[in-house]
């Protein structure tokens, strides 16, 4: 048996307008080559000039994963032979990077068991990204427009071990840089990806032969990869070989790990300090817009709302996804709770809305669930809606038609209720003429039914429910949907017993 030390190096791309080291737009998705100058071409004589907001977005990030921020941080010239950077050299961070000393809490459900675990954070270190390579048969393209886009690189220590710890680490640490709004997360275009260290040894002799998997782009491939190269390792030390320490990639297709180059050593790139940038000096203003821009975290605030709201971990969990989504079911309940509903059954009736109908709405229409915001039922018309539930004067069935009806006429729920008399009726006078002409226009309904009462038969227990709810749907119908159905199923009962 044998222990397994996996870490993580993680990059994010910044949110910044424009690159790390220059002013060239930083964006996905447009034209090759048209978001490029001399400075991020690296062409002779240019000088770099630093992004505040870059160093500012990637405090931030340091601060939330509990990081140091250095008095002073700097730039390194880290050398190596880039295809997709002209300048054959990366502007990086290495003696003193922003953030040091950290860690995160991890937890959720395992395949097994649970997982909780603190994982140390080494550094986070701000650089520039390269360009991007695209292989075509026999020819290699290159896209410049990445290169020179804020990148941040968050570096655990090998604290990690198994596949699974380490996607749920991913899967965390994305969740926290999107509420940040640092980061929009997106693994499949490469905003977010990492690369894993791991290594297996007998149990208390330490650290093993380190491999790097390279540029994995989802979680998923995180914990396959990791999983395949433990049993890769095991295998071979089981066989008297030895582990070599070297570069692999993911190969996705046959579900294994592949040479690419042996590992480097920090003194192979011949880091020296980046002449044209000067040492960076936080000062008192600096750090306080860090602090000030921080939020409530993605973990604190799931285990915050199952304290606080009662809500189940699966719901909760669900809620806490997109910042988006938990800030507006917070208003939502805050709403509903000034008009007067207990803050548990607002939390309840809110959740469910949102993880249910008004989920399905979301999709239907398009709107993605971090731009909850601009959705026409907002958090005060959501709790509107949930208060008339709960006091019994709008039906289930006529509250969702309230929904289309506030998206499509952006108006108040009260004021579409009050238009289309869809008030629910609990008079039960009115109920009961209603289910005295239900039962006029369903004698033989009626009569069937009393005959099934009159002679009980459990073979029949199933025929005599579905002909009573099929009168209490006639009910319903005739009052427009407005009946109190347990009023209603109340009426039909009594009738049926006379």
């Amino acid at each position: 048996m044998y222990q397994s030390f996996i870490g993580l190096e993680v990059h994010i791309h910044l949110l910044t307008k424009t690159k790390v080291f220059c002013a060239c737009r930083s964006a996905f998705g447009d034209e090759p080559n048209t978001n490029i100058c001399p400075v991020c071409m690296g062409y002779p004589g240019v000088l770099p000039a630093l992004n505040i907001e870059s160093m500012r977005m990637g405090c931030m990030v340091a601060r939330s994963l509990s990081c140091t921020i250095p008095r002073e941080t700097w730039f390194e010239r880290k050398q190596y032979f880039y295809p997709d950077m002209t300048k054959n050299y990366q502007i990086s961070q290495f003696a003193s990077p922003l953030g040091q000393a950290g860690w995160i809490d991890i937890e959720g459900r395992g395949r097994e068991k649970p997982i909780k675990k603190r994982v140390r954070i080494k550094e986070c270190h701000l650089e520039e990204d390269a360009g991007k390579m695209i292989h075509t048969g026999t020819v290699s393209l290159l896209d410049y427009n990445r290169a020179g886009v804020s990148l941040l690189e968050i570096v655990t220590e090998p604290d990690m071990e198994t596949g699974e710890e380490a996607e749920l680490f991913i899967q965390q640490l994305r969740r926290l840089v999107r509420y940040l709004g640092v980061c929009d997360g997106n693994m499949e275009e490469g905003s977010l990806r990492a690369d894993a260290n791991v290594s297996i040894n007998l149990p208390g002799r330490g650290l093993g032969k380190k491999v790097e998997i390279k540029n994995l782009n989802s979680s998923r491939f995180v914990r396959l990869g990791l999983d395949y190269e433990i049993r890769r390792q095991a295998q071979f030390l089981d066989e008297g070989k030895e582990v070599v320490q070297e570069t692999r990639l993911w190969n996705e297709n046959r579900d294994r790990t592949e040479p690419m180059r042996t590992k480097e050593n920090a003194q192979d790139y011949r880091y020296f300090p980046e002449p044209d940038l000067p040492v960076f000096t936080p000062d008192a203003a600096f750090l306080k817009s860090v602090e000030d821009a921080l939020v409530e975290l993605p973990l604190a605030r799931f285990k915050r709302f199952m304290d606080e709201y009662g809500l189940t971990e699966e719901q909760a969990d669900q809620l806490c996804e997109e910042k988006a989504l938990s800030d507006y079911f917070e208003a939502a309940v805050r709403a509903a709770f000034k008009e007067g509903l207990a803050k548990h059954d607002a939390a309840e009736r809110i959740a469910n809305w949102l993880l249910g109908d008004i989920k399905h709405i979301l999709g239907r229409e398009g709107i993605p669930v971090n731009a909850i915001a601009s959705f026409r039922l907002g958090p005060g018309r959501l709790a509107s809606l949930v208060v008339m539930i709960a006091a019994g004067k709008i039906s289930g069935k006529n509250a969702k038609q309230t929904v289309e009806a506030v998206i499509k006429e952006d108006k108040d729920p009260q004021s579409i209720v009050g238009e289309r008399g869809w008030e629910q009726l609990n008079d039960p006078k009115l109920i009961a003429e209603a289910a005295l002409a239900a039962f006029a226009g369903e004698a033989d309904t009626v009569n069937t039914l009393r005959a099934l009462i009159a002679n009980p038969d459990n073979a029949k227990e199933k025929r005599r429910r579905a002909l009573t709810a099929y009168l209490v749907g006639k009910v319903l119908a005739a009052t427009g949907g407005r009946a109190d159905p347990r009023i209603a199923g109340a009426q039909v009962e009594e009738l049926l017993r006379r």
